[in-house]
């Protein structure tokens, strides 16, 4: 794969503000070489068929998670103090810190062994714009209706004042394993283009009582090891390219670091009184437009 700098800063760029965002990183990142084929040649697919091209989307991932480590970077500091503490003391309550950093451990789990089990055919779904297209409306439709059943079960309290409103739902350190394995099934949703995996996970978050500002925070503390380890793992691929193509990559992994960060922060001041609506409506819009556009391009081809 012989790799551009504008290949590489578009990409970027798209994947260090989509993976944060509710709308599906990998899913924009296979639509959008299909919908540019002046700059990502014929259609796309001379790069979205590389075998190199997997790689080099989930090496963009671990400026992304780097990004998270930083952002939250107390929040870390206080997982291991706690994890230590757990140890040394043999045992960990419901309610504490130490909780909380178990939950994250926990939660992690179904996306890492999902992820290891159906690499193969996982991978082939990546070769299709149209199918990231049709799963960024599925995207769309399961944060709407996240939103759906939060309003309904909000509903059944009545007339309640903003402070007894919040005070229906639990903290992040209240949830169960179960619950926090629940989390991780629906994180690992996001193997599929299309599907957001902060978006997932945030549904099921809110699914379980947390509010927007907590299932957030829960989501983006469960993606970073995870974003990061499968970086990890793919970066020894993308070896066998060029020196330029290197370099470029390593540009793309700090510009998608500089936007994840810009992401968090916006997104974490969002959610304090944001819903996710905007965001379906996004992936609706969005997917309806590409499916025309990649359909549009397809003739052109022709």
């Amino acid at each position: 794969m012989i790799l551009n700098i504008w290949e590489a800063i578009i990409l970027a760029l798209l994947q260090g503000v989509t993976e944060l965002f509710p709308i599906s990183s990998l899913g924009h990142t296979v639509i959008v070489p299909g919908l540019l084929p002046w700059i990502f040649g014929k259609g796309g697919a001379n790069l979205v068929n590389d075998p190199n091209f997997l790689p080099l989307i989930v090496a963009l991932h671990l400026g992304t998670s780097i990004a998270l480590f930083i952002y939250f970077w107390r929040d870390w500091f206080q997982v291991i103090r706690s994890l230590f503490k757990a140890i040394q003391d043999a045992e960990v309550k419901q309610g504490t810190d130490e909780w909380v950093s178990f939950l994250i451990i926990i939660g992690c789990i179904p996306a890492g062994l999902l992820g290891a089990f159906l690499d193969k055919p996982l991978k082939a779904l990546f070769a299709s714009p149209y199918i990231a297209a049709a799963f960024l409306l599925v995207n769309g439709s399961l944060l709407f209706l996240g939103e759906q059943m939060l309003n309904r079960w909000s509903a059944q309290g009545g007339k309640m004042d903003a402070k007894q409103r919040e005070a229906q739902f639990r903290p992040l350190s209240s949830l169960t394993w179960k619950e926090a394995i629940v989390v991780g099934f629906a994180q690992s949703l996001a193997l599929i283009p299309g599907i957001s995996r902060s978006g997932a996970s945030m549904v099921a978050g809110l699914g379980i009582r947390l509010n927007h500002e907590d299932a957030a925070r829960y989501s983006f503390l469960l993606g970073a090891p995870l974003i990061g380890a499968a970086a990890l793992l793919e970066v020894p691929s993308l070896f066998s390219l060029s020196i330029s193509s290197l370099l470029y990559v390593l540009l793309g992994v700090v510009l998608s670091g500089v936007a994840a960060f810009l992401a968090t922060k916006f997104l974490m001041r969002y959610f304090q009184t944001g819903r996710l609506y905007p965001f379906a409506w996004y992936c609706w819009g969005a997917g309806i437009v590409a499916l025309v556009l990649l359909m549009a391009v397809f003739h052109y081809q022709l």
